[in-house]
């Protein structure tokens, strides 16, 4: 029996192990379910191609169908890794070139049994294996060294197991100190690395992207997929600072939705979600890149609108207002129209974010008393200062 071909076996289906103990119970990601098939099929694919070697099952049954098996293991793999990058349209052309690659195989099979043969397998693995370490290229500038090593080793990998094909048929005697045991030992220990690297490579990434995920999701509102209170003051902190030096002013906006618990009592805390993600979007159509909108709590947003006076932030604010009263929000249940009250104020040198939002949520219970639905400013520091 080829003990290569039956360790691979071994090797592909021990890993799939792994991955079903990895997250047992939990909701796999879409590229972690996709490297895990491709997993299945390779296991599948070597242990014919073990069997095959050991006359175990007929040659002409079992060496063509583990070579299509392992080339969709591989494109799968592939795959999974376009998915990991965000790429989820990678199926169509990755099935349409499997589906080539196997018409091709097939066919070299069928004129040559040896060398065409090995060399259509090496190129088609290759090309797969390459297709892959592009994958884990992309988005190079701002990947992480783990990732960027994976690429560039994989790649690499990819190259060695194509050029066996390729020196095979060029050079069936050997080229050089490259004899032909030679070549075979590197694309063995070519497909050991891959092995192993893919495994380690996909099972780290994932996990650091998780770990991305729950970083992101302590400074991010899930709901509306702005900062929730906790990012924005992380982001209001620089300009708390900036504001004791002098230069432009900058302003803060709270924002409070109108009656707010009659939307989740009268038509659900769904339709509620629905409605704060709307409002969400229409006030980042009226701010600029350098704005940042924020929920605090409930039907409480907040604006930090930089190099903006007190007057200019309440210009800001009565666009949004009026975007906002003009544009209902439409639900499964009904057309849900709203309104919302402001409250302005610009940030002071002596300002902390304590008396910075007393000062703005003062402004924001002044326009809700005199009748909700409008903008009202807090006092420029210079009035209060002659009061």
């Amino acid at each position: 029996m080829d003990s290569t071909a039956m360790v691979l076996a071994l090797g592909n289906l021990a890993l799939c192990a792994a991955l079903f103990f990895f997250d047992y119970g939990a909701a796999r990601p879409a590229a972690l379910g996709v490297w895990g098939l491709s997993r299945q099929c390779q296991a599948g694919a070597w242990l014919l191609l073990a069997l095959s070697a050991s006359n175990v099952l007929p040659e002409p049954l079992a060496l063509p169908l583990g070579y299509a098996l392992l080339f969709a293991g591989v494109a799968l793999e592939a795959g999974a890794f376009w998915e990991l990058a965000g790429k989820s349209a990678w199926r169509r052309p990755v099935f349409v070139a499997l589906a080539l690659a196997v018409a091709v195989f097939l066919a070299c099979y069928m004129v040559d049994e040896s060398a065409l043969r090995a060399l259509a397998a090496s190129l088609v693995l290759g090309g797969f294996y390459l297709c892959a370490g592009v994958a884990l290229a992309t988005g190079w500038r701002g990947a992480r060294m783990l990732q960027r090593f994976l690429a560039v080793a994989e790649i690499v990998l990819a190259l060695a197991v194509a050029a066996r094909g390729v020196l095979v048929l060029a050079a069936p005697g050997g080229w050089a100190w490259w004899s032909n045991p030679v070549l075979r030992q590197c694309s063995t220990a070519a497909f050991y690395l891959l092995m192993l690297l893919y495994a380690f490579g996909m099972l780290l990434l994932a996990s650091e992207r998780l770990q991305a995920e729950l970083a992101r999701l302590q400074v991010a509102d899930p709901v509306t997929d702005v900062p929730n209170r906790r990012g924005f003051f992380n982001l209001l902190a620089p300009w708390m600072a900036l504001a004791r030096r002098p230069g432009m002013a900058t302003a803060l906006v709270t924002l409070d939705l109108d009656q707010f618990k009659r939307i989740n009592d009268g038509y659900g805390h769904t339709a509620g979600d629905v409605v704060l993600r709307h409002v969400a979007e229409v006030c980042k159509r009226q701010l600029r890149d350098s704005d940042q909108l924020g929920r605090l709590v409930g039907g409480q947003f907040a604006i930090l609108l930089p190099r903006t006076n007190l007057d200019e932030a309440a210009l800001v604010a009565e666009r949004m207002r009026a975007a906002l009263e003009a544009h209902p929000c439409k639900t499964e249940r009904a057309l849900i129209a709203m309104t919302a009250s402001f409250g302005v104020t610009t940030i002071r040198p002596d300002d902390s974010t304590v008396t910075l939002f007393q000062r703005a949520d003062g402004a924001l219970r002044s326009a809700k008393e005199l009748g909700r639905n409008r903008v009202a400013q807090a006092a420029p520091a210079s009035a209060v200062e002659e009061a």
